[in-house]
């Protein structure tokens, strides 16, 4: 099934190793989830819980990665809802793990749909700093704001731009870039055997042109002395190493830097090069015969501190007023409001990240935090905010065990009776919680909650 043209080249590629690859082909597809820290202060809570339901082996080079075999079905749990945890590829995890990222710093996920490195990316900045999750892609681009909501994120912003106009409002502004590219998906081959037929419809080069535009926007973004990872989950050269010594040879100020190493790890390949540079050794392949999981390329690199960095302008902080409705309702969440960080439109009301720049003239889908919207003499709260409480945080919940046949009823939008978990005389906007973590809203009268969870987000299945 796999073309002629990729075989004959992987067979130059890997010499003696190309039968062990393609045996490979013939092996499970490894699976993994991300638990998410952001949804409880302890994260052992959420480990012992995810891992006394589902069979679990760490993923070496990810913190909070876990294998779980197929029987386990993570995804179909309510847990996953509640964004405990990421599904997600485990050689996926590598890229955002090799940013060392710290909280507090100014990141952007330059290439982010459906979401998993910027989900990833946000459990390290733990709720600090800004993170600047971008999609060209508008269908993408929501799946990727959705997913930022689910996993709880309060300090990132969702856009739907080109890296060009991108770059022209972020200039050497952020501290790391990941640059996860749209590649020609050869890693994929053995995951999913529809990426063959995509591959032949569009093969290294065209997507080798399209890296090199994305990554040179890119290379203007980041700040002197910043660091960028590239990756993709393909093993043509031109698309790999090629795209990087493109890089190099427009902006010679970056620096291929050298990559920790986790067991399995292969060498990026000088000999492919036109350099031979010994350097581009430092990068890495990712073979599925080497490790657990499926073929992927990485560089890391440094931008030289020498430049001048030009300040970006900040939004002023100025005191505002806080709507009479919304004040009334963030007396039962135990959040310090800060006024001059809210951003109203209309009736919506967003919480916005600290030291976002003006983004006047820019698509975005989330600008921040959507809290809810005023309505006539009173607030609604939005699911988003839901995803981003921790039980603690409201004072009034509704916690359903995850094998309560409510919950279920609750995620397909029903009205559900509640009068065994509430005070008698209870009313009004309620948190809905499975096992202590966040689920959505619900509206109490008489023991009954009418049902408030998005609409969008509801299970469809009978």
């Amino acid at each position: 099934m796999l073309p002629q043209s990729f075989t004959e080249r992987m067979q130059g590629l890997l010499g003696s190793e190309y039968e062990e690859f393609l045996a490979s082909f013939e092996h499970e597809k490894y699976q993994a989830l991300r638990l998410n820290p952001l949804k409880r202060d302890d994260m052992s809570v959420i480990t012992e819980k995810v891992k006394q339901t589902f069979q679990l082996q760490p993923v070496p080079w990810a913190e909070n990665g876990y294998y779980y075999t197929k029987e386990n079905q993570p995804g179909k749990h309510p847990w996953h809802e509640a964004g405990l945890y990421y599904i997600q590829e485990p050689s996926a995890m590598a890229p955002v793990t090799l940013l060392s990222l710290q909280p507090g710093e100014r990141i952007l996920d330059l290439c982010a749909a459906p979401g998993g490195k910027s989900t990833q990316i946000a459990s390290a900045m733990e709720g600090e700093g800004l993170l600047v999750t971008n999609e060209i892609h508008p269908a993408r681009a929501k799946i990727l704001s959705e997913n930022v909501e689910r996993m709880g994120i309060r300090n990132a912003c969702v856009l739907n731009e080109t890296p060009e106009h991108l770059a022209d409002i972020f200039e050497e502004y952020f501290d790391r870039i990941l640059v996860d590219a749209p590649c020609s998906g050869e890693g994929m081959f053995r995951k999913d055997r529809k990426m063959v037929r995509a591959w032949e419809e569009h093969g290294p080069e065209f997507f080798s042109k399209l890296q090199r535009s994305i990554i040179t926007q890119a290379a203007r973004m980041l700040k002197p002395g910043g660091m960028m990872l590239y990756s993709t989950c393909t093993f043509d050269p031109l698309e790999n190493e090629g795209t990087i010594e493109y890089l190099l040879g427009e902006y010679p100020e970056f620096e291929i830097q050298e990559i920790a190493g986790y067991e399995g790890f292969a060498p990026g390949r000088p000999e492919v090069t036109k350099s031979k540079d010994p350097d581009f050794a430092k990068t890495v392949r990712i073979f599925p015969h080497h490790m657990k999981g499926e073929g992927h390329y990485l560089a890391l690199l440094k931008k030289s501190e020498d430049a001048i960095c030009p300040s970006s302008p900040v939004a002023e902080q100025k005191v505002k007023k806080i709507p009479a409705e919304l004040e009334e309702f963030f007396r039962d969440v135990k959040w310090d409001l800060k006024s001059w960080r809210l951003d109203i439109h209309g009736e919506r009301v967003y919480y916005m990240p600290e030291n976002l720049p003006e983004l006047k003239g820019a698509r975005f889908l989330r600008s921040g935090l959507l809290l809810g919207e005023l309505k006539k003499k009173r607030f609604e709260p939005s699911q988003a905010l839901a995803m981003n409480l921790k039980m603690e945080e409201y004072a009034h919940t509704l916690n359903l065990s995850s094998d309560d046949n409510r919950l279920m009823r609750y995620l397909k939008g029903e009205t559900i009776d509640v009068e065994d978990l509430i005070p008698a005389k209870a009313k009004g906007w309620h948190l809905v919680c499975t096992d202590g973590f966040p689920l959505g809203w619900g509206k109490v009268t008489n023991g009954t909650l009418k049902n408030k969870y998005l609409p969008g987000w509801r299970n469809q299945s009978a």
